[in-house]
């Protein structure tokens, strides 16, 4: 009979494995990028200056990880309590339409200080309603969240083309877009402080969401770990029967979680609505809602895994594109193909090199208690 594998300490669970499945997810993608005749470790250089080489890049790089810490943020919350929130992309949509109802609402008339908490609450409100109904379809009919949020997806797709062609674009325009925000409605970059350190940076879209994103990393860190309710998500998620045994309304914690998780993936829609383009516009939320998966995946559903991870993908983001540029045989396809093999990794094969890193684990244990143990004998 085999041997028992060890319970791994948690530097070993929440570091080496996530670093152990990255490096193979980029060593895999060397690979890939040798068949395409180019040179990995020069590939690599290009990605890394890319992404953190200038002031510039860093802010680009940061810009893009604000978007990926709220959705990803979304995701983990839902996933403690077992749910498969995947209508982050929709709910971020949505969110976006709070924003822009807010913005050209009180842009002239308030300063930006006063619109921010507003356009907060908005988009927190649309992304959390607009999860509140495949919730519901959970809860009281059994309806499969995964379906239903890919679902409301497509349709908040396609409701944010109708509203921006003939509700809300100006008279007069062509393009399926809000008219530009005033100052009021215009948040402050951040790009100074990069350059209170040194960096210097032309423009960059990096501003005050990122703050807001890193502080919401700790809310829901307070909420899963400090709070009743936290408990009740995680004690549904680990074990729904035992949550019931212990008198946790399944229907409440189920629509609760999933509202907290579609008003995170909402808030997502303050970095780019607010803090760049300055109007709403199609498709503003560029595949973030799925990014955020991958990036709870290798966070492994926890605020202070997530911050990093999301900065690993803004990264790619950012550095795939100088990639992209400075080897024209790697399209933006084959920075698609890199991300795909780091969800991969990070995400379906997490458990892969588990049961090696168990096994080693176990076999230095005995030896280690042992070694104690002749220690003691000998004092």
């Amino acid at each position: 009979m085999s041997a028992p594998y060890a319970k791994l300490p948690a530097w070993a669970d929440y570091g080496l494995i996530p670093l152990i499945n990255l490096a193979v997810a980029f060593l895999v993608a060397g690979l890939v990028v040798m068949l395409v005749g180019e040179n990995p470790f020069r590939a690599a250089a290009i990605l890394v200056e890319g992404a953190l080489g200038r002031g510039q890049n860093i802010a680009y790089t940061l810009y893009y990880a604000t978007s990926f810490i709220f959705t990803g943020l979304a995701v983990a919350v839902a996933f403690h309590c077992s749910l498969f929130n995947i209508g982050g992309e929709g709910q971020a949509y949505v969110g976006g339409l709070g924003v822009a109802v807010v913005c050209l609402a009180f842009d002239s008339i308030l300063p930006w200080w006063a619109v921010f908490p507003l356009a907060i609450v908005g988009a927190a409100l649309f992304g959390a309603a607009w999860a509140f109904i495949p919730a519901y379809f959970q809860a009281k009919r059994g309806s499969h969240i995964v379906i239903t949020t890919i679902m409301f997806n497509f349709i908040a797709a396609s409701l944010m083309v109708y509203l921006l062609v003939n509700v809300l674009k100006p008279a007069g325009a062509q393009a399926p877009q809000t008219r530009n925000f005033l100052e009021g409605g215009q948040l402050p970059k951040l790009n100074w402080v990069l350059e209170a350190m040194g960096f210097s940076i032309r423009s960059a879209p990096f501003n005050l969401s990122f703050l807001l994103a890193l502080l919401a990393a700790f809310l829901v860190w307070v909420l899963i770990w400090r709070t009743r309710l936290g408990y009740e998500i995680r004690m549904r998620g680990f074990s729904p029967k035992a949550a019931r045994y212990a008198g946790v309304s399944e229907t409440k914690i189920i629509i609760i979680t999933m509202l907290i998780s579609g008003a995170l993936a909402g808030m997502m829609a303050l970095n780019p609505v607010m803090g760049d383009q300055n109007r709403l516009q199609i498709d503003f939320v560029t595949g973030a809602g799925f990014v955020g998966i991958a990036v709870a995946l290798m966070g492994r559903s926890h605020p202070a895994g997530i911050v990093p991870a999301a900065i690993l993908f803004g990264m790619l983001y950012q550095g795939g594109a100088e990639l992209a540029f400075e080897m024209p045989n790697i399209s933006r396809d084959m920075i698609v193909i890199i991300q795909g093999l780091v969800i991969l990794f990070a995400g379906a094969l997490e458990h892969m090199f588990r049961p090696s890193i168990q096994a080693l684990f176990a076999s230095l244990s005995p030896r280690s208690a042992g070694i104690e143990a002749q220690q003691g004998e000998g004092g």
